[in-house]
Protein backbone atom coordinates (compact mmCIF):
# COMPACT_ATOMS: atom_id res chain seq x y z
CA UNK A 1 0.00 0.00 0.00
CA UNK A 2 1.54 3.30 -1.11
CA UNK A 3 2.02 5.91 1.59
CA UNK A 4 2.52 9.64 1.77
CA UNK A 5 6.04 10.38 2.94
CA UNK A 6 6.79 13.62 4.80
CA UNK A 7 10.54 14.05 4.65
CA UNK A 8 12.45 16.54 6.76
CA UNK A 9 15.26 18.35 4.96
CA UNK A 10 18.00 20.67 6.20
CA UNK A 11 19.36 23.91 4.80
CA UNK A 12 22.14 21.93 3.10
CA UNK A 13 19.58 20.12 0.97
CA UNK A 14 20.11 16.55 -0.27
CA UNK A 15 23.30 16.23 1.79
CA UNK A 16 21.14 16.32 4.95
CA UNK A 17 19.08 13.28 3.90
CA UNK A 18 19.64 9.67 4.92
CA UNK A 19 20.06 7.19 2.04
CA UNK A 20 16.49 5.95 2.51
CA UNK A 21 15.01 9.45 2.62
CA UNK A 22 16.96 10.42 -0.50
CA UNK A 23 15.75 7.30 -2.32
CA UNK A 24 12.12 8.09 -1.44
CA UNK A 25 12.53 11.61 -2.81
CA UNK A 26 14.17 10.34 -6.00
CA UNK A 27 11.32 7.84 -6.57
CA UNK A 28 8.54 10.39 -5.97
CA UNK A 29 5.93 10.92 -8.68
CA UNK A 30 4.55 14.00 -6.95
CA UNK A 31 7.02 16.19 -5.04
CA UNK A 32 5.55 18.84 -2.76
CA UNK A 33 7.28 21.44 -0.64
CA UNK A 34 8.16 25.09 -0.26
CA UNK A 35 9.80 26.77 -3.24
CA UNK A 36 13.22 26.68 -1.56
CA UNK A 37 12.85 22.95 -0.81
CA UNK A 38 11.90 22.09 -4.38
CA UNK A 39 14.84 24.17 -5.65
CA UNK A 40 17.19 21.55 -4.16
CA UNK A 41 16.00 19.14 -6.90
CA UNK A 42 15.93 21.21 -10.11
CA UNK A 43 16.12 18.20 -12.44
CA UNK A 44 13.62 15.96 -10.65
CA UNK A 45 11.08 14.59 -13.20
CA UNK A 46 8.15 14.44 -10.75
CA UNK A 47 5.15 16.71 -10.87
CA UNK A 48 5.77 19.61 -8.45
CA UNK A 49 3.37 21.10 -5.95
CA UNK A 50 4.51 24.31 -4.28
CA UNK A 51 3.29 24.68 -0.70
CA UNK A 52 2.46 28.17 0.50
CA UNK A 53 -0.82 29.55 1.81
CA UNK A 54 -2.68 26.78 -0.09
CA UNK A 55 -2.67 24.09 2.62
CA UNK A 56 -6.27 22.97 2.01
CA UNK A 57 -5.54 22.46 -1.70
CA UNK A 58 -2.31 20.63 -0.86
CA UNK A 59 -4.09 18.23 1.52
CA UNK A 60 -6.76 17.53 -1.10
CA UNK A 61 -4.19 16.83 -3.82
CA UNK A 62 -2.13 14.58 -1.57
CA UNK A 63 -5.23 12.70 -0.46
CA UNK A 64 -6.21 12.04 -4.06
CA UNK A 65 -2.76 10.51 -4.69
CA UNK A 66 -2.97 7.92 -1.91
CA UNK A 67 -2.83 4.43 -3.39
CA UNK A 68 -2.24 5.75 -6.91
CA UNK A 69 1.02 7.74 -6.98
CA UNK A 70 4.02 8.01 -4.68
CA UNK A 71 3.86 11.47 -3.11
CA UNK A 72 6.61 13.02 -1.01
CA UNK A 73 6.36 16.23 0.97
CA UNK A 74 9.58 18.09 1.75
CA UNK A 75 9.54 20.10 4.98
CA UNK A 76 12.14 21.92 7.05
CA UNK A 77 13.84 19.97 9.83
CA UNK A 78 11.41 17.87 11.83
CA UNK A 79 7.99 18.12 10.08
CA UNK A 80 6.32 16.99 13.31
CA UNK A 81 7.67 19.90 15.37
CA UNK A 82 5.67 23.07 14.58
CA UNK A 83 5.60 21.77 11.02
CA UNK A 84 3.22 20.68 8.29
CA UNK A 85 2.82 17.14 9.62
CA UNK A 86 0.28 18.29 12.22
CA UNK A 87 -1.95 19.79 9.53
CA UNK A 88 -1.73 16.82 7.16
CA UNK A 89 -2.24 14.22 9.90
CA UNK A 90 -5.48 15.95 10.80
CA UNK A 91 -6.80 15.58 7.24
CA UNK A 92 -5.36 12.33 5.89
CA UNK A 93 -5.53 8.72 7.16
CA UNK A 94 -2.77 8.48 9.77
CA UNK A 95 -1.93 4.89 8.83
CA UNK A 96 -1.14 6.04 5.29
CA UNK A 97 1.37 8.72 6.39
CA UNK A 98 5.03 8.18 7.31
CA UNK A 99 7.17 10.96 8.79
CA UNK A 100 10.94 10.89 8.29
CA UNK A 101 12.34 13.63 10.54
CA UNK A 102 15.57 15.54 10.13
CA UNK A 103 17.39 17.63 12.71
CA UNK A 104 15.04 20.41 13.84
CA UNK A 105 16.29 23.97 13.46
CA UNK A 106 15.44 24.38 17.15
CA UNK A 107 17.72 21.50 18.08
CA UNK A 108 20.46 22.90 15.87
CA UNK A 109 20.10 26.38 17.39
CA UNK A 110 20.63 25.15 20.93
CA UNK A 111 23.62 23.14 19.74
CA UNK A 112 25.13 26.26 18.16
CA UNK A 113 24.82 28.32 21.37
CA UNK A 114 25.98 25.32 23.41
CA UNK A 115 23.01 25.19 25.77
CA UNK A 116 21.01 22.08 26.72
CA UNK A 117 17.41 22.29 25.55
CA UNK A 118 15.72 19.54 27.55
CA UNK A 119 14.71 22.14 30.16
CA UNK A 120 13.65 24.88 27.72
CA UNK A 121 10.14 26.06 26.87
CA UNK A 122 9.64 25.84 23.11
CA UNK A 123 7.08 27.80 21.11
CA UNK A 124 6.41 29.54 17.83
CA UNK A 125 5.14 32.99 16.87
CA UNK A 126 4.90 31.94 13.22
CA UNK A 127 1.36 32.94 12.27
CA UNK A 128 0.37 33.16 15.95
CA UNK A 129 -0.43 36.16 18.22
CA UNK A 130 2.85 37.51 19.52
CA UNK A 131 1.30 38.46 22.87
CA UNK A 132 0.86 34.77 23.68
CA UNK A 133 4.57 34.33 24.35
CA UNK A 134 4.83 37.12 26.95
CA UNK A 135 3.72 34.98 29.90
CA UNK A 136 5.67 31.98 28.57
CA UNK A 137 8.88 34.03 28.62
CA UNK A 138 8.00 35.54 32.00
CA UNK A 139 7.62 32.11 33.59
CA UNK A 140 10.62 30.38 32.02
CA UNK A 141 14.29 31.15 32.22
CA UNK A 142 15.08 29.55 28.86
CA UNK A 143 12.86 29.79 25.78
CA UNK A 144 13.29 28.80 22.13
CA UNK A 145 11.08 30.52 19.54
CA UNK A 146 10.39 30.05 15.86
CA UNK A 147 9.75 33.49 14.32
CA UNK A 148 8.47 34.68 10.94
CA UNK A 149 8.88 37.71 8.69
CA UNK A 150 6.16 39.59 10.59
CA UNK A 151 6.80 38.47 14.15
CA UNK A 152 10.54 39.00 13.91
CA UNK A 153 13.08 38.77 16.75
CA UNK A 154 12.94 42.58 16.96
CA UNK A 155 9.14 42.51 17.26
CA UNK A 156 9.38 39.88 20.01
CA UNK A 157 11.92 42.02 21.87
CA UNK A 158 9.70 45.10 21.65
CA UNK A 159 6.69 43.15 22.94
CA UNK A 160 8.65 41.79 25.90
CA UNK A 161 10.13 45.18 26.78
CA UNK A 162 6.66 46.76 26.62
CA UNK A 163 5.53 44.26 29.25
CA UNK A 164 8.44 44.90 31.61
CA UNK A 165 10.60 41.91 30.64
CA UNK A 166 14.11 43.14 29.95
CA UNK A 167 16.57 40.83 31.70
CA UNK A 168 16.96 38.28 28.90
CA UNK A 169 20.01 37.46 26.81
CA UNK A 170 19.03 36.82 23.20
CA UNK A 171 20.67 34.52 20.66
CA UNK A 172 19.48 34.81 17.06
CA UNK A 173 20.46 31.82 14.94
CA UNK A 174 20.08 32.56 11.21
CA UNK A 175 20.08 30.25 8.17
CA UNK A 176 21.17 27.27 10.25
CA UNK A 177 23.02 24.61 8.29
CA UNK A 178 23.44 26.81 5.22
CA UNK A 179 26.38 28.80 3.90
CA UNK A 180 25.05 32.02 5.44
CA UNK A 181 24.70 30.61 8.94
CA UNK A 182 25.24 33.19 11.68
CA UNK A 183 24.66 33.34 15.45
CA UNK A 184 24.31 36.74 17.14
CA UNK A 185 24.15 37.39 20.88
CA UNK A 186 22.74 40.63 22.37
CA UNK A 187 20.41 42.10 24.98
CA UNK A 188 16.73 42.80 24.30
CA UNK A 189 17.20 46.56 23.90
CA UNK A 190 19.67 45.96 21.06
CA UNK A 191 17.55 43.19 19.59
CA UNK A 192 14.54 45.51 19.36
CA UNK A 193 16.26 47.59 16.65
CA UNK A 194 18.05 44.80 14.76
CA UNK A 195 17.12 42.88 11.61
CA UNK A 196 17.90 39.33 10.56
CA UNK A 197 17.29 36.73 7.88
CA UNK A 198 13.66 35.54 7.99
CA UNK A 199 14.93 31.98 8.55
CA UNK A 200 15.95 32.17 12.18
CA UNK A 201 15.45 30.71 15.65
CA UNK A 202 15.41 33.00 18.69
CA UNK A 203 16.69 31.74 22.04
CA UNK A 204 16.05 33.80 25.19
CA UNK A 205 17.87 33.12 28.45
CA UNK A 206 17.29 34.90 31.75
CA UNK A 207 20.42 36.80 32.69
CA UNK A 208 22.04 35.41 35.82
CA UNK A 209 20.57 31.92 35.50
CA UNK A 210 18.77 29.45 33.25
CA UNK A 211 15.86 28.38 35.50
CA UNK A 212 12.69 26.98 33.99
CA UNK A 213 9.01 26.99 34.93
CA UNK A 214 9.49 29.24 37.93
CA UNK A 215 6.02 29.94 39.26
CA UNK A 216 5.97 33.54 40.31
CA UNK A 217 9.32 34.35 38.75
CA UNK A 218 9.68 38.09 38.30
CA UNK A 219 6.41 39.34 36.97
CA UNK A 220 5.51 42.43 35.05
CA UNK A 221 7.21 45.66 35.94
CA UNK A 222 5.90 46.57 39.36
CA UNK A 223 4.22 43.27 40.27
CA UNK A 224 6.99 42.54 42.77
CA UNK A 225 7.21 38.82 42.01
CA UNK A 226 3.53 38.05 42.66
CA UNK A 227 2.67 34.33 42.64
CA UNK A 228 0.67 32.88 39.77
CA UNK A 229 -2.12 31.97 42.19
CA UNK A 230 -2.93 33.55 45.54
CA UNK A 231 -1.89 37.17 45.08
CA UNK A 232 -2.43 38.77 48.52
CA UNK A 233 -5.66 40.79 48.63
CA UNK A 234 -3.89 43.95 49.72
CA UNK A 235 -1.71 43.90 46.59
CA UNK A 236 -4.72 44.82 44.44
CA UNK A 237 -5.64 48.48 44.04
CA UNK A 238 -9.09 48.97 45.59
CA UNK A 239 -11.53 51.83 45.90
CA UNK A 240 -11.74 53.68 49.18
CA UNK A 241 -13.79 53.78 51.42
CA UNK A 242 -14.95 50.38 50.05
CA UNK A 243 -11.55 48.71 50.42
CA UNK A 244 -12.08 45.05 51.23
CA UNK A 245 -14.90 44.50 48.72
CA UNK A 246 -12.82 41.99 46.79
CA UNK A 247 -13.17 38.28 46.08
CA UNK A 248 -10.92 37.00 48.85
CA UNK A 249 -7.93 34.79 48.00
CA UNK A 250 -9.49 31.61 49.44
CA UNK A 251 -12.77 32.10 47.54
CA UNK A 252 -10.80 33.07 44.43
CA UNK A 253 -8.92 29.77 44.52
CA UNK A 254 -12.13 27.73 44.69
CA UNK A 255 -13.79 29.83 41.98
CA UNK A 256 -10.83 29.43 39.63
CA UNK A 257 -10.78 25.68 40.21
CA UNK A 258 -14.51 25.38 39.41
CA UNK A 259 -14.14 27.41 36.19
CA UNK A 260 -12.32 24.51 34.55
CA UNK A 261 -9.58 26.67 33.06
CA UNK A 262 -7.81 25.30 29.97
CA UNK A 263 -5.14 26.75 27.66
CA UNK A 264 -6.52 29.03 24.97
CA UNK A 265 -10.04 29.57 26.35
CA UNK A 266 -12.06 32.80 26.52
CA UNK A 267 -13.19 33.81 30.02
CA UNK A 268 -15.70 36.52 30.96
CA UNK A 269 -15.37 38.25 34.34
CA UNK A 270 -18.73 39.97 34.90
CA UNK A 271 -18.95 42.53 37.69
CA UNK A 272 -15.19 42.31 37.90
CA UNK A 273 -14.61 44.93 40.60
CA UNK A 274 -10.86 45.14 41.12
CA UNK A 275 -10.40 42.23 38.73
CA UNK A 276 -8.84 39.76 41.15
CA UNK A 277 -10.52 36.64 39.67
CA UNK A 278 -10.02 37.54 36.01
CA UNK A 279 -6.42 38.61 36.59
CA UNK A 280 -5.41 35.42 38.38
CA UNK A 281 -7.21 33.41 35.69
CA UNK A 282 -5.23 35.26 33.00
CA UNK A 283 -1.95 34.33 34.71
CA UNK A 284 -2.99 30.67 34.58
CA UNK A 285 -4.22 30.64 30.96
CA UNK A 286 -1.49 30.16 28.36
CA UNK A 287 -2.87 31.47 25.09
CA UNK A 288 -6.19 32.40 26.70
CA UNK A 289 -7.99 35.74 26.91
CA UNK A 290 -9.97 37.33 29.72
CA UNK A 291 -12.68 39.94 29.13
CA UNK A 292 -13.65 41.81 32.31
CA UNK A 293 -16.48 44.32 32.70
CA UNK A 294 -17.17 46.64 35.65
CA UNK A 295 -19.87 49.33 35.86
CA UNK A 296 -18.34 51.53 38.60
CA UNK A 297 -15.90 54.00 37.03
CA UNK A 298 -13.43 54.04 39.95
CA UNK A 299 -13.42 50.24 40.20
CA UNK A 300 -13.03 49.95 36.43
CA UNK A 301 -9.94 52.18 36.57
CA UNK A 302 -8.46 50.04 39.35
CA UNK A 303 -9.32 46.97 37.29
CA UNK A 304 -7.40 48.39 34.34
CA UNK A 305 -4.39 49.29 36.49
CA UNK A 306 -4.36 45.94 38.31
CA UNK A 307 -4.51 44.10 34.98
CA UNK A 308 -1.62 46.15 33.59
CA UNK A 309 0.40 45.35 36.70
CA UNK A 310 -0.26 41.63 37.16
CA UNK A 311 -1.36 40.33 33.71
CA UNK A 312 -0.21 42.83 31.07
CA UNK A 313 -1.77 42.28 27.66
CA UNK A 314 -3.93 39.37 28.85
CA UNK A 315 -7.05 41.12 30.19
CA UNK A 316 -9.44 43.32 28.21
CA UNK A 317 -10.84 45.64 30.90
CA UNK A 318 -14.09 47.43 30.04
CA UNK A 319 -15.98 50.15 31.93
CA UNK A 320 -19.57 49.29 31.16
CA UNK A 321 -22.80 47.67 32.26
CA UNK A 322 -23.77 44.04 31.81
CA UNK A 323 -25.44 42.57 29.90
CA UNK A 324 -25.27 45.32 27.24
CA UNK A 325 -21.49 45.61 27.49
CA UNK A 326 -21.04 41.89 26.80
CA UNK A 327 -22.12 42.28 23.16
CA UNK A 328 -18.60 43.07 21.96
CA UNK A 329 -16.97 40.12 23.76
CA UNK A 330 -16.26 36.86 21.88
CA UNK A 331 -18.35 33.88 23.00
CA UNK A 332 -16.98 32.49 26.28
CA UNK A 333 -15.80 29.05 27.35
CA UNK A 334 -16.15 30.05 31.00
CA UNK A 335 -17.91 32.87 32.84
CA UNK A 336 -17.31 34.19 36.35
CA UNK A 337 -20.06 36.39 37.78
CA UNK A 338 -18.98 38.38 40.80
CA UNK A 339 -21.69 41.04 40.67
CA UNK A 340 -24.89 41.63 38.74
CA UNK A 341 -26.06 45.10 39.80
CA UNK A 342 -29.54 43.70 40.35
CA UNK A 343 -29.77 42.35 36.78
CA UNK A 344 -29.05 38.69 37.36
CA UNK A 345 -31.85 37.38 35.15
CA UNK A 346 -30.78 39.48 32.15
CA UNK A 347 -27.12 38.58 32.56
CA UNK A 348 -27.78 34.86 32.92
CA UNK A 349 -30.03 34.99 29.83
CA UNK A 350 -27.11 36.31 27.73
CA UNK A 351 -24.56 34.00 29.35
CA UNK A 352 -26.66 30.87 28.80
CA UNK A 353 -27.29 31.82 25.18
CA UNK A 354 -23.65 32.54 24.31
CA UNK A 355 -21.71 30.04 26.44
CA UNK A 356 -19.87 27.58 24.22
CA UNK A 357 -20.68 23.84 24.47
CA UNK A 358 -19.08 22.31 27.55
CA UNK A 359 -18.56 25.73 29.13
CA UNK A 360 -18.94 26.60 32.79
CA UNK A 361 -20.50 29.41 34.79
CA UNK A 362 -19.37 30.22 38.33
CA UNK A 363 -21.31 32.70 40.46
CA UNK A 364 -20.25 34.17 43.79
CA UNK A 365 -23.36 35.01 45.80
CA UNK A 366 -23.59 36.74 49.18
CA UNK A 367 -27.11 35.74 50.31
CA UNK A 368 -29.31 32.66 50.31
CA UNK A 369 -31.99 34.70 48.54
CA UNK A 370 -29.65 35.36 45.62
CA UNK A 371 -28.64 31.70 45.59
CA UNK A 372 -32.29 30.62 45.35
CA UNK A 373 -32.94 33.14 42.56
CA UNK A 374 -29.88 32.01 40.57
CA UNK A 375 -30.81 28.35 41.00
CA UNK A 376 -34.34 28.98 39.73
CA UNK A 377 -33.13 31.01 36.72
CA UNK A 378 -30.58 28.39 35.69
CA UNK A 379 -33.09 25.55 36.05
CA UNK A 380 -35.51 27.45 33.79
CA UNK A 381 -32.77 27.48 31.11
CA UNK A 382 -32.00 23.81 31.46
Amino acid sequence: MEKLYIVGIGADGPASLTPRALRLVEEAELLAGGARHLAFFPDHPAERLVIGANLAEVAERLGSCLGRRRAVVLASGDPNFFGIARYLLGRLPRERVEIIPNVSAMQLAFARVKLPWDDAALASVHGRPIRDIVELVRRHGKVGLFTDDRHTPAAVARELLAHGIGDRRAYVCEDLGGPGERVTEMDLASLATSSFSPLNVLILVREGGEGVAEAGAEGAAGDGGAPLLGIPDDRFLQRRPHRGLITKAEVRAVSLAKLGLRPGIVLWDVGAGTGSVGIEAARLLPGGRVYAIERNAADAENLRRNAARFAPGRVTAVHGTAPEGLASFPDPDAVFIGGTGGRMAEILEVVCRRLRPGGRVVLNLATLEHLAAADALLRERG
